[in-house]
C-alpha cells in the first residue's frame, strides 16, 4: 500500500534540499535538524551547537586569507555581523525555512516558524548537520556559496564598530560621561526571553529602550536607538 504522507513528507525535504544546495544521504539527520526542542526529545539543539562553531571557523578563515589588509578588530566586528541572529535570520527566510520546521503544538500557536531566534538556531543546526552527513570541505563550500553575496559587499576600509562602541566613543568626544545601561524588564520562557534596556546618555531621564533576546543584544539595540536620537545613524 502506498503511504502518501511519506511520499509527500519526501516531497517536501527535496524542496528544501534544492534550495540549500544539498541533498541528505541521510534524511534522519536532516529530519534533525528541522525538529525543535518542543517537537520531540530528538531534537536540534546539539547540531545547532556544532553548527554555531563551524560557522564561526568557516568565517573566521574565510576573512583571513581573502583579506589580509583588515586588522583583529575589525575582522571580529565583521565576522560578528555575519553570523549574529539577524544574518542568520535572513538567510533562513530565503529558504523559508520556517514552513518546513517540526514544532510543537505551543510553538505552532505562537507562530515559532517567525521567530528570529528559531529560525537563526535552525540554520546553525542545518550546517551541523551537513557536517555530520559530509565532512567539513563540503559544508564549507555550501557557507560559502550561502555567504557569497555578503562576503563580495565587504570593503577593507570601512570601519566596523558596534553601537555601543560608536556610542561610547562619540560621548568620549564630546566629553560627556559614558552612557548608562539598566534592566527595565524581563519576560517569557527560559529558552525564549526578552529583555528590555533603558540607555541613559548624561544622566538625562529620556526614555531610551532597546529590546533583545538577551542582554547584550538589548544593550546594542538600545545603544542603537540611543545614536539614531543623537542624528548619528
Amino acid at each position: 500500500m502506498i503511504n502518501i504522507y511519506k511520499i509527500m513528507d519526501n516531497i517536501i525535504l527535496t524542496s528544501l534540499q534544492k534550495k540549500i544546495g544539498y541533498t541528505f544521504s541521510n534524511q534522519k539527520i536532516l529530519k534533525q535538524t528541522l525538529t525543535h526542542r518542543s517537537a520531540n526529545k530528538q531534537h536540534n539543539e546539539r547540531m545547532e551547537f556544532l553548527g554555531d562553531a563551524i560557522l564561526n571557523y568557516v568565517i573566521s578563515s574565510t576573512l583571513y586569507k581573502n583579506f589580509p589588509t583588515i586588522r583583529e578588530g575589525n575582522m571580529s566586528r565583521i565576522r560578528s555581523n555575519l553570523v549574529n541572529g539577524n544574518t542568520l535570520t535572513i538567510i533562513a527566510k530565503e529558504f523559508t525555512l520556517g514552513q518546513y520546521l517540526n514544532l510543537g503544538p505551543g510553538e505552532i500557536k505562537n507562530k515559532g516558524f517567525k521567530k528570529k531566534s528559531i529560525l537563526a538556531n535552525s540554520i546553525e543546526a542545518l550546517i551541523g548537520g551537513i557536517f555530520l552527513d559530509s565532512n567539513i570541505i563540503t559544508i564549507e563550500k555550501i557557507i560559502l556559496k550561502w555567504y557569497k553575496k555578503k562576503l563580495q559587499n565587504i570593503y577593507p576600509n570601512k570601519i566596523f564598530k558596534d553601537p555601543k562602541t560608536r556610542l561610547q566613543e562619540y560621548l568620549q568626544k564630546m566629553n560627556l560621561p559614558l552612557p548608562s545601561y539598566s534592566l527595565i524588564k524581563m519576560e517569557g520562557i527560559t529558552h525564549e526571553q526578552k529583555f528590555t534596556i533603558q540607555c541613559k546618555i548624561n544622566n538625562k531621564t529620556d526614555l531610551i529602550l532597546g529590546i533583545g533576546l538577551s542582554k547584550k543584544k538589548a544593550e546594542q539595540e538600545a545603544a542603537k536607538q540611543a545614536l539614531i536620537k543623537l542624528k548619528i545613524l
